[in-house]
């Protein structure tokens, strides 16, 4: 079995992560390529081929008006998990566009929040693919699960 080359997203990473604030600096340049992400303030804290796990910490700017952390940051950190897993792993003649989200709200984000996104390699076919995705107070109490469904294709010839 031939082994993938990295993508562009994975060895920045490996480059990166490195680095004392490896992490830190990587989380900044993904923000860059989707600006909105940068409102949670995320940290990508493991990144490998088919999962990436993204840390949204309790502040004031994420509180809804019960000061938990409000479930649409919750959802961006999701989503910048499932994203940035995603352009860690896709095969190079592959392409994806996300289709939607669907997400049970399971219990109250007391604390900071960490976002998993994960796939099976097998996965990476053509048609929809269902990204499991779940949020994890810190004392690994799921507060947020489901899915990102996203719609993999082949990249047109060149």
């Amino acid at each position: 079995m031939q082994i993938a080359k990295p993508t562009k997203v994975m060895s920045i990473y490996n480059k990166m992560s490195r680095f004392s604030f490896g992490n830190k600096l990587f989380s900044m340049f993904i923000s860059r390529m989707a600006p909105y992400f940068a409102t949670i303030k995320p940290l990508i804290t493991d990144l490998r081929p088919h999962r990436c796990v993204c840390l949204v910490k309790k502040r004031r700017a994420v509180h809804n008006h019960i000061k938990t952390v409000h479930v649409i940051a919750i959802c961006n950190g999701l989503e910048m998990a499932m994203g940035t897993m995603a352009e860690a792993s896709i095969p190079a003649h592959l392409r994806w566009l996300p289709k939607g989200m669907s997400l049970d709200y399971t219990a109250k984000a007391n604390s900071d929040i960490r976002c998993v996104a994960e796939v099976q390699p097998e996965q990476w076919v053509p048609g929809d693919l269902l990204v499991n995705v779940t949020a994890y107070d810190e004392n690994d109490i799921v507060v947020v699960k489901g899915t990102i469904k996203l719609w993999i294709t082949e990249k047109p010839a060149k």
